[in-house]
């Protein structure tokens, strides 16, 4: 009788793979502060608390980017995805007013396979550059039978630190306060599922359409810079991330009893790709609720700092005037209707 040893490797799980994955992370992670912190692949990442911070506190954050990795996964295209995921925890916390400090990924996919890990990776590495933080650790999970070939998922986990007089909470928004709209980079990582569906259903082929191609894997905008340079010069009375639910469900959840965010949805300035989504049966209700339809981040600001706000953002980017927050039971109301031309 011929004897059958049975292996890890032979079960789906290449540990070798795996440890080259985990070298190449070490190589190209953060090093800011003390080296002696940066410990990637050991079984926890050792950070250094920042310094002038009177009174820190801890806020902490996790997302993902949802099936937006189908799309990537279609296109062969995982760079930014990277920066998607980091975005959407960091724009999170700095909500709160938190400064981003560290981050840590979890993958998990069908098989290993290094060039496609590489470039999630660098767009995670970019993207932690681009909020100022460090990427400290993650986790890389091979999972055969869980996941089918060739697809994986991720989720981002983001710390960050913020002086209790600094915190961004409901008892600074105040009757007659200016509501601001910062432009959006697109879908950025909601709503996935639907225009998948809308792909899927018109028999679109995105691979030869180069407006699709372009858009749907446009990353995700960090808003982290411009919000907690608007925060340390006390700018803010609050402000909000429009991600999964929309406008409406994100700027309620920041607004106090007993006021609301009165919106002119005919101030909005949408994006191309809201505009194409549209077009293709789907309700206003339904635009509003699912995508942030060109708004990407909202500000609540007294009227009477309006003039100093701007300074702070590029064109791209600069935020306008939207609405204001109205004294009201209802948390928000939306009047008229987004410009879809």
């Amino acid at each position: 009788m011929i004897n059958k040893t049975f292996t890890y490797k032979k079960s789906g799980v290449n540990i070798d793979a795996a440890d080259k994955f985990v070298n190449f992370i070490s190589k190209i992670s953060s090093k800011k502060g003390n080296e002696k912190f940066n410990n990637i692949g050991g079984f926890g990442s050792i950070s250094d608390i920042p310094k002038g911070i009177k009174k820190p506190k801890i806020v902490a954050c996790t997302d993902g980017v949802g099936t937006k990795v189908e799309i990537a996964n279609l296109l062969n295209k995982y760079d930014t995805l990277g920066i998607d995921l980091v975005a959407m925890s960091v724009n999170d916390l700095i909500v709160q007013g938190a400064k981003p400090i560290l981050f840590l990924d979890y993958i998990s996919l069908n098989k290993i396979i290094l060039s496609k890990l590489k470039s999630i990776i660098k767009g995670i590495k970019k993207g932690c550059e681009i909020a100022n933080c460090e990427l400290v650790g993650g986790e890389t999970a091979e999972m055969p039978g869980t996941y089918e070939k060739g697809k994986f998922d991720i989720a981002g986990f983001a710390v960050g630190i913020v002086d209790q007089e600094k915190i961004l909470d409901k008892k600074k928004i105040k009757n007659g306060n200016l509501i601001l709209a910062i432009p959006s980079s697109g879908i950025h990582s909601n709503g996935y599922s639907l225009v998948r569906h809308i792909l899927d259903k018109k028999k679109i082929n995105i691979k030869k359409n180069k407006f699709l191609k372009a858009e749907l894997l446009k990353p995700t905008k960090i808003y982290v810079d411009e919000v907690l340079k608007l925060n340390k010069k006390n700018l803010l009375n609050g402000c909000a991330n429009i991600t999964g639910g929309g406008l409406s469900d994100n700027i309620k959840r920041i607004i106090p009893d007993g006021l609301c965010a009165n919106i002119d949805l005919n101030k909005v300035k949408t994006l191309k790709i809201f505009k194409w989504l549209k077009k293709n049966n789907i309700s206003d209700k339904e635009m509003l609720k699912t995508f942030n339809c060109g708004v990407g981040f909202c500000l609540i600001v007294d009227p009477k700092k309006l003039n100093k706000v701007n300074r702070f953002f590029s064109r791209e980017f600069e935020p306008y005037v939207i609405g204001k927050i109205t004294r009201d039971k209802r948390k928000v109301k939306l009047n008229a209707q987004i410009n879809w031309d």
